[in-house]
């Protein structure tokens, strides 16, 4: 018997294909994905958060990246140039001084310094800079066109602010006033000193009811001279010390000896009095309290400065105006990081005939006449026009009120 050789090819058909002249019923297997574990919220070894929510989208990553890039290059490159400024001007102090203490003293506490300083003009540049870049190259267009909206555009360029926000927070209120300290002594003893060693007529408050007089006050020998010390009950005086001479004892707080003193007790019409050519006390007062300097207020930490100026109000002492200021200016500085971005980001987001030129000069002119507006009214501040929190909050006030006139008209586009 022979079997008949199967010369057919052997045809594979594959589910959805129709072949003509045959008729076949294919069933399809289907199978059911397992749910995908969720690797933003979970890790492999157990049920632990993975920090899925410091995870951003690509289109935050990518505009913060540029923002904060952008940022710190601006930066470093206006450092240099007002670096090179200064040791022009400063030539002849830098060739005096040790070249350690210039580098180590001075331009390590003054670059941080004025970076701090200049923070509203470094965000403002840097974000019109690479929005503008941006748009240029429509960018923007496209990423509008996607469907996100100019409100979802904007959150990117707030958490950007709110990076350098919290960066200019830190170094303005605890890291960069101790190094000040550093800076300002190097520039009073090499370049110009503006200490006061003396004073003349000094009056204050040491404690309620205790009134310190200094008639001459010398701090480079740390003596005080035609010294006076009256203690009230009410209006009614009840002892008064006086000394030819007191000498602070830097070694110890708070510690004075008195010279040639005289003590003299009140009680009614009786008075009891004592004499002594030397007298260790103890006043809560220090000669910083009364002998203030120029730029004292910048070495000090945003914690001390709030404790020095309680202190000196209760001493009725009258010059403290520039340490209010220099704290509400450094909250204020914390708001303009957010404001200044919201700015810049509406006013370069969108395509100009001039090009980035054109908002770059608009950005310099802004962020120029912001730190000049907070100038002027700090000075509002001094003249007692208004108060510290109010004079450095109203270059604020007035440049969100802008941001938002623009933010409003460039979302509406």
């Amino acid at each position: 018997m022979f079997r008949k050789k199967n010369t057919e090819p052997d045809i594979t058909v594959q589910p959805g294909l129709d072949l003509p002249g045959i008729s076949m019923e294919i069933q399809e297997e289907t199978t059911v994905p397992a749910p995908e574990a969720d690797t933003e919220s979970k890790s492999p070894k157990g049920n632990k958060p993975r920090f899925g929510w410091l995870r951003l989208p690509i289109l935050d990553r990518y505009i913060l990246g540029k923002f904060l890039g952008t940022y710190f290059m601006a930066t470093i490159l206006f450092l240099a140039v007002i670096a090179m400024f200064d040791v022009t001007e400063k030539l002849d102090a830098f060739l005096t001084a040790p070249i350690k203490e210039t580098l180590f003293d001075y331009f390590l506490s003054f670059l941080p310094y004025f970076a701090n300083q200049l923070s509203p003009l470094f965000v403002f540049i840097s974000v019109i800079f690479f929005t503008s870049k941006m748009a240029g190259n429509s960018e923007i267009i496209a990423i509008l066109s996607s469907g996100v909206s100019f409100r979802r555009l904007l959150r990117p360029y707030m958490i950007g602010a709110a990076v350098i926000a919290a960066l200019t927070f830190v170094l303005s209120n605890y890291l960069i006033p101790p190094t000040n300290v550093r800076r300002i002594d190097y520039t009073n003893k090499y370049v110009r000193n503006k200490r006061v060693d003396t004073g003349v007529n000094i009056q204050l408050q040491v404690k309620p009811g205790v009134v310190a007089y200094f008639g001459r006050f010398d701090n480079t020998n740390k003596t005080g001279y035609r010294f006076s010390l009256d203690r009230f009950e009410g209006k009614k005086l009840m002892s008064r010390l006086t000394a030819q001479t007191i000498t602070y004892d830097s070694t110890r707080l708070y510690q004075w000896q008195l010279h040639d003193y005289m003590i003299r007790d009140f009680n009614g019409m009786r008075e009891k009095i004592t004499k002594g050519s030397s007298l260790d006390t103890v006043l809560t007062i220090e000669p910083k309290d009364f002998l203030i300097s120029a730029n004292d207020q910048e070495t000090l930490t945003t914690p001390q400065l709030t404790e020095y100026v309680e202190k000196q109000k209760m001493r009725g002492v009258a010059n403290i105006k520039a340490f209010e200021i220099e704290r509400e200016k450094r909250y204020a500085a914390t708001a303009a990081a957010f404001i200044l971005t919201l700015i810049g980001m509406s006013l370069s987001s969108r395509k100009v005939k001039g090009g980035m030129g054109l908002n770059i000069g608009i950005g310099l002119a802004l962020s120029f006449s912001y730190i000049l507006f907070s100038t002027v009214t700090s000075s509002f501040a001094v003249s007692g026009l208004t108060t510290p929190f109010i004079a450095m909050q109203i270059p604020n006030v007035v440049y969100l009120l802008i941001g938002l006139y623009l933010y409003r008209r460039a979302s509406n586009y």
